[in-house]
This record gives structure tokens, C-alpha cells and sequence, in this order.
């Protein structure tokens, strides 16, 4: 997989952005590391979806481009697929649950996209857009459980190491797992030593507790603030990936992601949603005590404003 994600990068040149890295003194005196922050809240569409979804839907043929693509998403997903198909002339439809964050249903919408709504206490998400996949005869492009999608999610990672060499850990936040297998296939490819620690809600610990049974569990509507790890599960791709590539799975209160929005808004002036936050809250709040050289995957910034003037006053 390590060479997909060095083609994903070649693709996307010229496309997505070369994000930030951003450190903080004060950070680095809390956690007593050297915390290098890859700033994907910084990526187009504000978040490091572009990058699997460009990689996935570049490769299209001709004709596929022509049938459209469908995919579901609460926020993130959608907005990088409606984006790259307005970059590519691409119909798109998107399946959203009807509680996405507001600012992520507009940009998705502005990117032109078409959007159905569904309620996720009564439906799944899979089935509708099956079953309009089936009708219309449109080309899924899934969210992460996709090799495409995964390989281009790592090359945020891969570009983190090529400008520090080498790390002694990195942090990643993880939903569906995309993001963590494609950054853990990339660090396992350049420098094999880095330990590979993905993150996740407690109320949303599916992945931790596959990681540590082996066997894949799900959490159905988890009531957590970071939106973008609601997956109920990791999928049949990324489970296998995340086993092979990651070392630890580590969770993090609702409190302590709380935190860490906070301090990035308030002391490093970075606006990142609760998902994109995870690696900061499992440093601050001691849930990972790391040493050396840490990279972080600050995974997005698309936060609404009822959200963070909530977090703020919390």
C-alpha cells in the first residue's frame, strides 16, 4: 500500500494544498515533547478528505465520470466529493444525515452538489445510497473504506516526514480509519520505529475495542462532540490495515477534546473542529504520554459556530 500512497501524492500535486507544520513552545513545556502539528484544518475544503477524495475520483474512467458520483457523509466527505467534482465536472450526490453540522451541509451544497437527507436514529446511511447507486448508476466513493481513499489520506503523513525526517510517535484521530491506516502506512513506509497511536472518543470506542479484542465492534449514533469519528465502525479495509500499521488505539473524554479545541483557538490561534483536536486532548490530558519528536494530525477546521461558541463558554 506504501506505493499507492506515493502515486496519491504525485496526483494530487498542483491540487491540494502543502499544509502547515505548526509547533507551540508552551506545548511542548506542558507535554515535555517536541509537537509538530500537521495542519490539514489549513487543506482546501478545510479538511484532509480532499486528499482521498481527489485520489479516488482522478482516477475514474471517462465513462464513470460521466454516470456521477454518490457518497455519504456527515460533513468532511461531502464537502471534499462536492469539491472535486466541481473540479472535475463530476455530478455528485450526497447522502447526509439530517443533524450535520450546518456549516458543512452549506459548503457542500455551494460546491454544487446534490443533497438527500436522512434521519440516522431510523436509517442507514449505506442502504439509501445503494439503493440510488443501483437506481441511477452512480460510482460510490465511500468515505474511507476504499484503498484510494486511504492512500491519499496518507499523504498528509507522508509529507510530515519528509520535512521532519523522522518521529517518535504519531497521532492520528480516527472515525472510520482512513486517515489513521493511510498516516500509519505512510510512517511504517518512511521510518518503521515511529509509533502510530490512533485516537477516538470514549463514547465512540469501536476502534479500540477491535483493536484490543481483534474483533470488530461497533458504536451506533455515539454522543460525542467530534462529529467526524460518528462511524459506527471501522471498515472491512481499514480494520485490517489498522491492526497490521498501528501500534495503540487511545480514547479521550468529551472533556478533554473540549480542552483541546480550546487551547488551540486560544493559545496557538488555530480554529479546529473536535474531531481534528483528538491527538492535542490525548496530550494534554496525560492519555498519551509521549517523549521525542511527536507529529499530530490536526485532521480539519470546519466547525460550525453554535459548536464552538458552545466549547468556549464550556
Amino acid at each position: 500500500m506504501f506505493d499507492k500512497v506515493l502515486k496519491a501524492k504525485e496526483r494530487l500535486k498542483g491540487f491540494s494544498k502543502l499544509t502547515p507544520i505548526v509547533t507551540s513552545t508552551t506545548l511542548d513545556e506542558i507535554v515535555q515533547a517536541n509537537i509538530f502539528l500537521k495542519c490539514e484544518n489549513y487543506q482546501r475544503m478545510g479538511a484532509f478528505k480532499f486528499r482521498g477524495a481527489f485520489n479516488a475520483m482522478s482516477q475514474l474512467s471517462e465513462v464513470e465520470k460521466s454516470r456521477g458520483v454518490i457518497t455519504y457523509s456527515s460533513g468532511n466527505h461531502a464537502q471534499a466529493v462536492a469539491l472535486v467534482g466541481k473540479i472535475l465536472g463530476i455530478k455528485t450526490t450526497i447522502i447526509m444525515p439530517k443533524n450535520a453540522p450546518q456549516i458543512k451541509r452549506k459548503a457542500t451544497a455551494g460546491y454544487g452538489a446534490e443533497i438527500i437527507e436522512y434521519d440516522p436514529a431510523f436509517q442507514q446511511r449505506e442502504e439509501i445510497a445503494l439503493e440510488i447507486q443501483n437506481n441511477k448508476g452512480y460510482i460510490l466513493i465511500p468515505p474511507f473504506d476504499h484503498q484510494e481513499i486511504i492512500a491519499g489520506q496518507g499523504t498528509a503523513a507522508l509529507e510530515l516526514f519528509e520535512e521532519k525526517k523522522q518521529l517518535d510517535y504519531l497521532l492520528a484521530p480516527c472515525g472510520g480509519g482512513g486517515l489513521l491506516s493511510g498516516s500509519a502506512i505512510a510512517s511504517k513506509g518512511i521510518y518503521p520505529n515511529c509509533k502510530v497511536i490512533g485516537i477516538e472518543p470514549e463514547v465512540a470506542d469501536d476502534a479500540a475495542k477491535s483493536f484490543k479484542t481483534k474483533v470488530l465492534h461497533t458504536v451506533k449514533n455515539p454522543p460525542t462532540i467530534a462529529d467526524g469519528t460518528r462511524t459506527a465502525s471501522l471498515g472491512t479495509i481499514t480494520f485490517p490495515f489498522v491492526l497490521e500499521y498501528v501500534d495503540a488505539m487511545i480514547t479521550v473524554s468529551e472533556k478533554s477534546i473540549i480542552e483541546a479545541v480550546k487551547f488551540l483557538f486560544y493559545r496557538m490561534k488555530l480554529v479546529v473542529e473536535p474531531s481534528g483536536a483528538l491527538g492535542i486532548a490525548a496530550l494534554l490530558s496525560g492519555a498519551v504520554k509521549a517523549n521525542g519528536k511527536v507529529g499530530v494530525i490536526i485532521s480539519g477546521g470546519n466547525i460550525d459556530a453554535e459548536t464552538m461558541t458552545f466549547i468556549l463558554n464550556s
